[in-house]
């Protein structure tokens, strides 16, 4: 049993529309209908189209011209991280190949970087963080539970990193794996149980050797990088 989740109207109107305009069903420089027609099609009151009306104008995906027309804007100019989890599934309801593969190069681009940062701003206190989930990584087979110690690691290594651009690419990141986590399970099990480099690599943070850092978390995230592009490669 799942706990039910309570959608408030004005955020079922905001995802209809959103969704619509990423899979580019409402193309760019389309015009949405009326507050009045939107709220008569979809059975809601105008307060709940205006609010996710309000939503889609902060998330850049349209723009309320003179005289009270609302516009499509091109996501793919103006929209930002927060958008890749909904992007993730194209119209026919499959894995957007092109974003996914995306995200592999984005995350194989920063996590050295990310790492080099951490030792330079964590050093120490953050070691101190990873220590614990190394040990239990050490003495699991659990392939599950492996990946969740994963994840927890480069969640402190980000936050360790002390870069707050870091960190929001990592929620947005963070929100469209979540989203495929069982399927990424098995396809990236090489990487999850790459211990002895993640071991290697808090220790290079505690020392402060931030080179060191950037070639090791290289090497790590290159295995699950292969992986998921053998994987994409064969969809």
């Amino acid at each position: 049993m799942e706990n039910i989740q309570k959608i408030s109207i004005s955020e079922q109107v905001y995802t209809q529309l959103r969704d619509r305009i990423l899979k580019k069903v409402l193309p760019v420089g389309a015009e949405l209908p009326s507050e009045r027609e939107l709220s008569e099609t979809l059975g809601v009151n105008r307060g709940a189209v205006r609010e996710a009306i309000k939503r889609l104008q902060q998330a850049r995906l349209v723009r309320v011209r003179h005289g009270g027309a609302t516009q499509v804007e091109n996501f793919e100019v103006e929209g930002g991280l927060e958008l890749l989890p909904s992007l993730m599934v194209n119209a026919h309801g499959q894995v957007n190949l092109e974003v996914a593969r995306g995200i592999v190069a984005l995350r194989k681009a920063l996590a050295p970087v990310v790492a080099g940062q951490a030792a330079l701003h964590g050093g120490q206190t953050l070691a101190e963080q990873l220590k614990p989930l190394i040990v239990e990584m050490q003495s699991t087979e659990e392939l599950a539970r492996l990946q969740q110690l994963a994840f927890d690691f480069w969640a402190r290594v980000v936050q360790g990193s002390g870069n707050v651009v870091f960190k929001l690419a990592f929620n947005s990141m963070n929100q469209t794996y979540l989203a495929a986590w069982n399927t990424l399970t098995l396809v990236m099990q090489d990487e999850f149980r790459d211990i002895n480099t993640l071991a290697q690599l808090a220790q290079a943070i505690e020392a402060g050797e931030s080179r060191r850092c950037e070639v090791l978390a290289r090497q790590h995230v290159e295995l699950g990088s292969r992986a998921l592009n053998a994987a994409l490669g064969n969809a």
